[in-house]
């Protein structure tokens, strides 16, 4: 029987990537070209600077994750793209390169929501065993999914404000480190220690949402009167001490609502997944308090955007026929 093979396109952001995903869950290639240079003297993702590289990119990026696979477009089953959450001119190329490719090697095209693509990066690494919860955490996003099934997804907690991927980067340029600032927060935690008092908002709620606004807002207040009283603070410390707050609720509410659901799996994906103190913290976690709970947390180059999880995803699309048509078009606002 023929292999099915899917070409993956990802560009809802700053990456541009493709890749060849076999079965759904075997990755052949998986070529991520990353704008953060570009973006690095702004400090944050500027959309038309991304759409220009993406322009540039997306072609090249196609070959390569071909080419690398050994792969031709005879032999492929599908093309897959992301449609959305996103940058609406990032997601359009890679929508329109989809659109282009389908048509003229005669494929079936499949529409993939990017949350739904970190959620199945874990699929890439081990069969997902449901229901199972979603810790879903990036520049973006701040979810709790349950699915109960590969194609049933309730949001049973989401970010009121601030997505706590954003709200890394935002407290990295008070501290004046490099974007993202997510990256450098973390290894600066690790130096400090949680000495700085810093709320924990909604951790008692009995719902499952989240709120990072306050938070920022204590850390920046905190840096601004040391600072017109002289005060030196410890950028290690209020590194520790930040992270640790933001550690402390997701965990907390993350366990008590795979607790509530009773599922087979807790799934970290995203982004800030590569967070060290985040992974160590959810590990203690789930031993101390979900003993029948397997935790799945993908490699750190599967956290960050990439196609081959949007592979991943569509591989169910794949089996169910559920394909999209021409009219297909990039859903900035798309939620799961």
């Amino acid at each position: 029987m023929k292999k099915k093979l899917i070409l993956a396109i990802e560009t809802s952001c700053d990456e541009t990537s493709a890749a060849i995903i076999e079965e759904g869950k075997i990755i052949l290639s998986n070529i991520v070209a990353s704008q953060i240079k570009s973006h690095q003297r702004f400090g944050g993702v500027v959309p038309e600077v991304a759409s220009r590289h993406h322009v540039e990119q997306i072609t090249l990026i196609i070959e390569e994750a071909l080419l690398e696979a050994d792969v031709t477009y005879n032999e492929l089953s599908a093309v897959a793209v992301t449609e959305g959450p996103g940058l609406v001119g990032a997601l359009l190329v890679g929508v329109n390169a989809a659109k282009a490719i389908a048509f003229a090697h005669d494929l079936p095209l499949i529409a993939v929501n990017h949350i739904k693509g970190h959620i199945f990066a874990n699929q890439l690494v081990k069969p997902l065993n449901f229901p199972i919860m979603s810790l879903v955490v990036s520049g973006g996003h701040t979810e709790l999914i349950y699915m109960e099934s590969e194609d049933s997804y309730e949001i049973i907690g989401e970010t009121r404000d601030d997505a706590v991927g954003e709200a890394f980067d935002k407290i990295g340029r008070v501290l004046g480190v490099p974007y993202p600032g997510g990256r450098h927060i973390d290894q600066m935690a690790h130096e400090g220690k949680d000495t700085y008092d810093f709320p924990r908002a909604m951790i008692r709620d009995d719902n499952f949402d989240f709120s990072f606004s306050g938070l920022k807002s204590s850390f920046i207040n905190t840096v601004h009167n040391a600072k017109q009283k002289n005060e030196k603070l410890d950028h290690n410390d209020l590194a520790a001490s930040f992270q640790a707050a933001v550690i402390d609720v997701l965990v907390s509410k993350t366990i008590r609502a795979a607790k509530l659901k009773s599922v087979n799996q807790l799934v970290l994906s995203g982004g800030v997944a590569a967070n060290k103190g985040l992974r160590t913290a959810l590990k203690k976690a789930v031993a101390e308090e979900l003993n029948d709970v397997e935790l799945l947390i993908p490699p750190l180059e599967l956290c960050g955007d990439n196609a081959a999880m949007i592979g991943a995803a569509a591989y169910i699309n794949l089996k169910n026929k559920d394909y999209a048509d021409y009219t297909l078009n990039g859903r900035p606002g798309l939620t799961v």
